[in-house]
């Protein structure tokens, strides 16, 4: 068996971020071979991995990454909130979101096999960082917004450090004219969707389903009026649902806009910029939206690890 100093043991704890009683053990295994424990902690972090794989993961942080005019926004998910603000958690995510938007990549499995800043792919990152911090985690969707010449506009809400926080928006504006003219409304805009959590640009976007189920409640309201009065009840009930739910039909929130629309503050902005300005998109990631988060019983639980005594 090699002599496994110290020095060694210190080594390859830095070089990985294992336990120490990890690292000895791996070096003892590789017979003092720093290279062959670096690979055998490799395999013993991605084993942890895959037994923490059926925890809920529905914290972590939302980034955005901006590269001139294309723009991603991303989420990656932890089990708790402390992880957040962990500075190799943040580090992994920010590498993450910087390699979508240079390959333009939204898949998510395209994207864990996408190779790593610091080497291998972003899975294997991933899974080398659960095994150091010792939670599950998840890269769960990617978004990307392109325009060809124009704005694009973020916004990150309850940022823990610099385009990474709860809630990231990103817009995109496409203008032929002056781009610069447009870069604040696109900022603005950001900030409106975070606060309004519009679903779509307009009404051509909304899912049809969602539509459908608007027009069953107000008809099921209305019921026993004659058809030609509960069809202009629906039609008019679905462009308040609109003014609601559709960006460019929404209200500004900003005082300086009051009494405006989203979609006539674009148009105004063409006078600046010279051109025609078009609303390309947004996406508002809000940190573990959809994902069923586990509740617990606390006093339940201590009853049981007290074996049932109060």
């Amino acid at each position: 068996m090699a002599n496994v100093t110290a020095a060694m043991v210190k080594d390859l704890r830095e070089k990985t971020g294992a336990g120490m009683m990890d690292c000895k053990n791996a070096l003892n295994e590789t017979e003092g071979d720093i290279e062959a424990a670096i690979d055998w902690l490799r395999k013993k972090g991605l084993s942890k991995a895959a037994k923490k794989a059926g925890r809920i993961a529905a914290e972590g942080l939302v980034a955005i990454d901006v590269e001139g005019t294309s723009a991603v926004v991303i989420e990656v998910n932890s089990e708790t909130d402390f992880v957040a603000r962990n500075d190799d958690f943040q580090f992994l995510v920010k590498n993450i979101a910087h390699v979508a938007v240079e390959h333009g990549l939204t898949d998510v499995e395209a994207l864990k096999a996408a190779a790593y800043p610091a080497g291998g792919t972003i899975g294997e990152a991933i899974a080398q960082t659960v095994a150091k911090i010792g939670e599950h985690m998840s890269l769960r969707r990617a978004a990307l917004i392109h325009v060809p010449t124009g704005a694009i506009g973020s916004y990150v809400h309850n940022a823990v450090s610099p385009g990474m926080g709860k809630i990231g928006v990103i817009v995109g504006l496409a203008t032929t004219g002056n781009a610069e003219s447009v870069q604040p409304l696109a900022r603005e805009i950001a900030l409106h969707v975070a606060s309004a959590a519009p679903l779509a640009v307009d009404s051509a976007g909304i899912d049809p389903a969602i539509v459908e189920r608007e027009k069953a409640v107000l008809a099921d309201k209305n019921a026993g009026k004659p058809p030609h009065v509960l069809e202009k009840i629906i039609e008019s009930g679905l462009k308040s649902y609109y003014k609601e739910v559709c960006l460019v039909d929404q209200p500004s929130n900003y005082p300086e806009h009051a009494g405006k629309t989203i979609g006539q503050i674009i148009k105004e902005a063409e006078k600046h910029a010279g051109a025609p300005v078009t609303l390309v998109g947004f996406y508002r990631f809000a940190l573990g939206e959809g994902i069923e988060k586990e509740t617990t019983d606390f006093a339940a639980e201590v009853a049981a690890a007290a074996g049932g005594q109060a």
